[in-house]
Protein backbone atom coordinates (compact mmCIF):
# COMPACT_ATOMS: atom_id res chain seq x y z
CA UNK A 1 0.00 0.00 0.00
CA UNK A 2 1.47 3.19 -1.10
CA UNK A 3 1.06 6.47 1.32
CA UNK A 4 2.88 9.60 1.29
CA UNK A 5 5.09 10.73 4.95
CA UNK A 6 5.65 14.50 5.38
CA UNK A 7 8.56 14.98 7.53
CA UNK A 8 9.68 17.99 8.34
CA UNK A 9 12.98 19.89 6.66
CA UNK A 10 15.40 18.76 9.72
CA UNK A 11 13.55 15.31 9.33
CA UNK A 12 14.26 14.85 6.27
CA UNK A 13 17.55 15.82 6.24
CA UNK A 14 18.61 13.43 9.46
CA UNK A 15 16.87 10.34 7.55
CA UNK A 16 18.99 11.28 4.51
CA UNK A 17 22.14 11.45 6.22
CA UNK A 18 21.44 8.52 8.10
CA UNK A 19 20.36 6.93 4.64
CA UNK A 20 23.32 8.14 2.85
CA UNK A 21 25.87 6.50 6.07
CA UNK A 22 24.12 3.32 5.85
CA UNK A 23 23.88 3.85 1.77
CA UNK A 24 20.28 2.63 1.59
CA UNK A 25 17.37 4.54 0.34
CA UNK A 26 15.89 6.54 2.62
CA UNK A 27 12.53 4.59 1.65
CA UNK A 28 14.23 1.30 3.43
CA UNK A 29 15.65 3.00 6.33
CA UNK A 30 12.07 4.71 7.19
CA UNK A 31 10.11 1.61 6.39
CA UNK A 32 12.72 -0.01 8.63
CA UNK A 33 12.07 2.46 11.63
CA UNK A 34 8.23 1.59 11.16
CA UNK A 35 8.94 -2.61 11.60
CA UNK A 36 10.62 -1.68 14.39
CA UNK A 37 8.68 0.54 15.85
CA UNK A 38 5.41 -1.25 15.72
CA UNK A 39 7.33 -4.38 16.64
CA UNK A 40 8.94 -2.56 19.95
CA UNK A 41 5.67 -1.20 20.95
CA UNK A 42 3.50 -4.67 20.40
CA UNK A 43 5.87 -6.15 22.61
CA UNK A 44 5.46 -3.80 24.87
CA UNK A 45 1.76 -3.78 24.80
CA UNK A 46 1.65 -7.93 25.02
CA UNK A 47 3.43 -7.32 28.39
CA UNK A 48 1.83 -4.31 29.70
CA UNK A 49 -1.52 -6.61 29.45
CA UNK A 50 -0.11 -9.97 30.78
CA UNK A 51 1.28 -8.06 33.73
CA UNK A 52 -2.28 -6.30 34.08
CA UNK A 53 -4.49 -9.63 34.19
CA UNK A 54 -1.70 -11.85 35.54
CA UNK A 55 -0.21 -9.76 39.00
CA UNK A 56 -3.42 -9.24 40.47
CA UNK A 57 -3.63 -12.87 40.92
CA UNK A 58 -0.57 -12.92 42.51
CA UNK A 59 -0.47 -10.00 44.58
CA UNK A 60 -0.54 -11.40 47.91
CA UNK A 61 2.58 -14.09 47.34
CA UNK A 62 4.37 -10.84 46.16
CA UNK A 63 3.53 -8.89 49.16
CA UNK A 64 4.29 -11.73 51.33
CA UNK A 65 7.50 -12.29 49.58
CA UNK A 66 8.61 -8.91 49.55
CA UNK A 67 8.34 -9.26 53.67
Amino acid sequence: MAMTLRLTDSETDALRRRAEFESRSMQDVAREAVREYVERHSHDDLIDRVLDEELPRYAEALDRLAQ
